[in-house]
């Protein structure tokens, strides 16, 4: 599990271990969210442009059929999935398939987001990554969303989110 805020190098580190175990000659499968087109429809992309193939899905359970004779299973924005995602994770690790899944831990209000507390509960490790404050530049916890849209879900970068620290973030709000 790695987790953190927007900016933080979530999936710059879950395309890492994913090409590790590909040099390792692990079948790696790798699968997103439909929902996230933001810089490629078919890639998992990260902010600094690092890419690796993947499959969008438009549900958890779909990860499940898809993931047959493989030893790696790679999931980027798991916190855009609905909760089967858990049963999904823990049904493919029971199966002996190492999973690796990447996610924000919390949304732009800083409530625990989606699937995530749950996958980090049943998880044997968790990484979580900082990006660093826009304002005082301390570690940053939070994704600050810039805009007044108050949707749950909404893609963007930096033209909408920044990261921001535990004193910047309160002092927004």
């Amino acid at each position: 599990m790695i987790s953190g805020s927007m900016f933080s190098g979530k999936t710059e580190e879950l395309i890492r271990r994913l090409r590790r175990a590909k040099i390792a000659r692990q079948k790696v499968e790798i699968f997103k969210p439909t929902v996230d087109q933001r810089y490629d429809a078919e890639k998992v992309v990260s902010h600094d442009a690092n890419e690796i193939r993947s499959t969008p899905v438009p549900s958890a359970a779909n990860i499940r059929l898809l993931a047959n004779d493989v030893d790696v299973v790679g999931i980027d924005e798991a916190q855009f999935f609905d909760d089967e995602i858990v049963r999904v994770c823990n049904d493919l690790a029971n199966r002996g398939i190492r999973v690796i899944v990447a996610g924000l831990d919390m949304d732009f209000k800083g409530n625990p987001f989606g699937p995530m507390p749950a996958l980090m509960a049943t998880a044997e490790y968790v990484t979580k990554v900082h990006a660093v404050c826009t304002k005082t530049g301390n570690l940053a916890h939070y994704s600050h969303r810039k805009g007044t849209n108050d949707a749950l879900v909404m893609l963007g970068e930096t033209e909408e989110y920044e990261p921001l620290s535990r004193a910047a973030f309160f002092k927004k709000k």
